[in-house]
């Protein structure tokens, strides 16, 4: 036990170092006069105080909006999305594996639509659901249904068959075996997908910010540069690159934590 939170305390100091380390390099090309690359890209000491200066307020007028505002937008357009796509994939990949010939006949279908990128779909969201919440939530959706669907499918098919036949000889009906054994066999390697393709869903859902939606992180470096003010887009950048590795972790620590179990 003592190795392992040495191992992660190692892990953390090394990337400590690291930010740390590229913040120095960042600040101190700054100052070597008129360094072109850090006009465009600006040191954290430059972009951190518009937080301050605009009372941690982004945008104009009636459209402003705080920080703390644009990242639980954004966040809640990403967990509804995914939240509904994990659920809806389960599901879907449940009632395919019930028949080999709708297997058969979907599959294909999902593996064609799958690796479609989720900004593909932006127009199509912005004319069925005009411009709103539900054009990212589905969005995010349609970025990451199919590939879990798939996954699902793949995942019930690696389910032991000792497990099958152990559950089923212990006088399991086809229910509990499906509720006791082959769900939570497959739900760690399905939500280890999703965790995987959380990148995709918050680029989606970033990108549709950006596109053709009002709110969000997104929106926070599109005025940076309807306003040509790069210290507003590297800090809507710095926001977004923090705020997804948070989560990513969060869904590591919900992997770790009630996923713990595994068929592998």
């Amino acid at each position: 036990m003592e190795k392992i939170y040495e191992r992660k305390f190692f892990r953390f100091f090394c990337g400590f170092l690291s930010f740390s380390f590229l913040i120095i390099f960042w600040e101190l090309s700054d100052n070597q006069g008129n360094n072109p690359v850090t006009q465009v890209l600006p040191p954290p000491s430059q972009f951190l105080p518009v937080l301050f200066e605009s009372d941690f307020k982004i945008g104009l007028g009636s459209q402003s909006a705080t920080i703390y505002q644009s990242i639980s937008i954004t966040l809640i357009r990403v967990i509804s999305g995914m939240s509904l796509a994990f659920v809806g994939s389960i599901i879907v990949g449940l009632l395919l594996s019930l028949s080999k010939w709708s297997e058969l006949f979907f599959v294909p279908i999902l593996s064609v639509i799958a690796p479609i990128a989720p900004i593909a779909w932006v127009p199509i969201a912005l004319v069925i659901f005009g411009i709103g919440n539900l054009t990212a939530i589905f969005i995010v959706f349609m970025g990451v249904f199919f590939t879990l669907t798939i996954a699902t499918i793949a995942e019930i098919k690696r389910v032991p068959t000792n497990y099958i036949f152990t559950a089923a000889n212990l006088g399991g009906s086809k229910f509990k075996i499906w509720k006791s054994v082959i769900i939570p066999s497959i739900l760690p390697g399905v939500f280890t997908l999703l965790r995987l393709n959380f990148i995709a869903a918050w680029m989606a859902v970033l990108a549709a910010e950006m596109t053709g939606l009002r709110d969000g992180l997104g929106t926070v470096v599109m005025t940076g540069r309807n306003l040509f003010n790069s210290n507003l887009i590297l800090l809507g950048i710095c926001i977004i690159g923090i705020t997804g590795f948070a989560v990513d972790r969060i869904l590591l620590f919900i992997q770790n934590k009630f996923f713990w179990w595994s068929t592998n």
